[in-house]
């Protein structure tokens, strides 16, 4: 507009968003300014999701743990359904566990949809229950979470072995689940505003992190025939959701579309072109921030906070069924936005795929967006769903391209160092030259 207002519509949500023009110079930061100091073991300790707390969470459904040989060769390895004994044998880097205070619950799956644990399911419920040290686990975590619901000690006293671990169905059989990162805070953290976000951990790690969360997506299709999509998401700092601020994704299954994939799907079968339209202007309006082989990374526009999409390049598969080659690249670009958004900064990571029921039927591509949680939505949106975006694409382009070449400088010395480094594989800002053949 004249004044400088930039108005935009999101192509795939029909979602109006305006930019006023003198509002993108605030600061975007959320983390307190008079940090407090923190103890040598913090990572330890911190929150229920640290590694001397292993047992303030629900059964593990499987975890993955980094090795380093005498010869400091590093290698990975997953382990499913530890047993209790060999709960603190290993350090996780990642761990699925069950949420404890899951969206959708078994007893919805249960009483809903008359879902019932698979016999596996029940011989891993009985061998975890078969050890003491199991048994406790599950019946303090249940305890917990009866007395955070609000029933009194002396109610779940009264209640029967067999009424108590009724509740214990949903950690193996539940559709709710949480990964979770070893890292509270950075290695060597001196104060609590040094926490350890995406962008913190090394491109292997979010590697391992991402493929991590893929494998869970497709097992949770598996849970019952009622489930019509798993949601994936990331809430990092409190003002974007999260509960503890402790790097965590999460994944729900639920028995319905979203309406924001209906709304897509029904977009998508007017126009079969228009993700190559939506790549084409951000192309042809420079908002491409950077790109790999495999993937490419654009400010979006549209959307209700400011945000940063990375698309896979190639053609349009499940998240499940791309390699490892081009989920590294899809990965390592996800974390350079990470890394050059920052920990200070809170932030939604959400997932985009198509349900396996309807591949072939729709061409619905998989991308990840990380929406930067930098403003409160008030009474002009809620009156009149037009959204106030405080930065505009080219504002949010500029400054990440900016970010990204400033870390890719500082990383080529850490590269000639032996430490891991992919900003200098990628090309950045006017490096990139994107071709609508690049989505084929």
């Amino acid at each position: 507009m004249p004044d400088g207002t930039v108005k935009q519509r999101n192509p795939l949500t029909g979602t109006q968003v305006w930019t006023v023009p003198g509002r993108a110079h605030r600061p975007i930061s959320m983390l307190p300014e008079n940090p407090s100091p923190i103890d040598a073991d913090a990572n330890r300790h911190t929150c229920a999701f640290c590694t001397d707390r292993y047992l303030e969470t629900p059964p593990e459904k499987s975890r993955l743990v980094r090795d380093i040989s005498a010869y400091g060769e590093v290698s990975w390895r997953q382990i499913d359904h530890i047993s209790p004994s060999e709960i603190f044998r290993t350090t996780a880097a990642f761990r699925r566990i069950p949420n404890l205070f899951e969206i959708v619950s078994y007893t919805y799956w249960n009483l809903g949809h008359g879902h019932q644990p698979s016999e596996e399911q029940r011989r891993l419920m009985a061998q975890y229950l078969g050890s003491s040290e199991g048994y406790d686990h599950v019946i303090n975590i249940i305890t917990r979470r009866l007395m955070a619901s609000g029933m009194s000690e002396e109610k779940i006293s009264a209640m029967s072995e067999p009424e108590l671990l009724s509740y214990a169905y949903g950690f193996f059989a539940g559709g709710h689940d949480v990964i979770v990162a070893r890292r509270h805070f950075v290695e060597g953290a001196t104060n609590d505003n040094q926490l350890a976000s995406a962008g913190t951990l090394s491109p292997e790690e979010h590697y391992r992190y991402t493929q991590f969360t893929i494998d869970a997506l497709k097992d949770l299709y598996t849970l019952n025939e009622n489930v019509k999509y798993v949601a994936a998401f990331q809430n990092w700092l409190r003002p974007a959701g999260a509960s503890f601020d402790h790097l965590h994704k999460q994944l729900v299954a639920i028995d319905e579309r979203p309406v924001q994939l209906d709304a897509e799907l029904s977009r998508l079968r007017e126009n079969p072109d228009l993700y190559e339209e939506i790549l084409h202007f951000a192309v042809t309006r420079g908002l491409v921030i950077a790109q790999n082989p495999h993937a490419v990374a654009i400010a979006g526009f549209g959307h209700r906070y400011p945000t940063l999409a990375v698309w896979p390049l190639g053609p349009i598969r499940q998240p499940w069924e791309y390699s490892e080659a081009e989920v590294r690249g899809v990965s390592d670009l996800l974390h350079a936005m990470h890394k050059a958004t920052g920990a200070d900064v809170p932030s939604n990571e959400e997932w985009y795929h198509c349900p396996p029921r309807l591949k072939g039927s729709v061409t619905m591509r998989w991308r990840l967006l990380l929406k930067w949680r930098i403003s409160t939505l008030a009474g002009f949106e809620g009156g009149t769903r037009i959204y106030l975006n405080t930065l505009d694409p080219w504002t949010i382009r500029d400054r990440m391209v900016k970010r990204l070449l400033e870390l890719r400088e500082e990383s080529e010395g850490a590269e000639a160092a032996g430490h891991e480094a992919t900003l200098g594989k990628m090309d950045i800002g006017d490096e990139c030259r994107v071709t609508m053949d690049m989505l084929k």
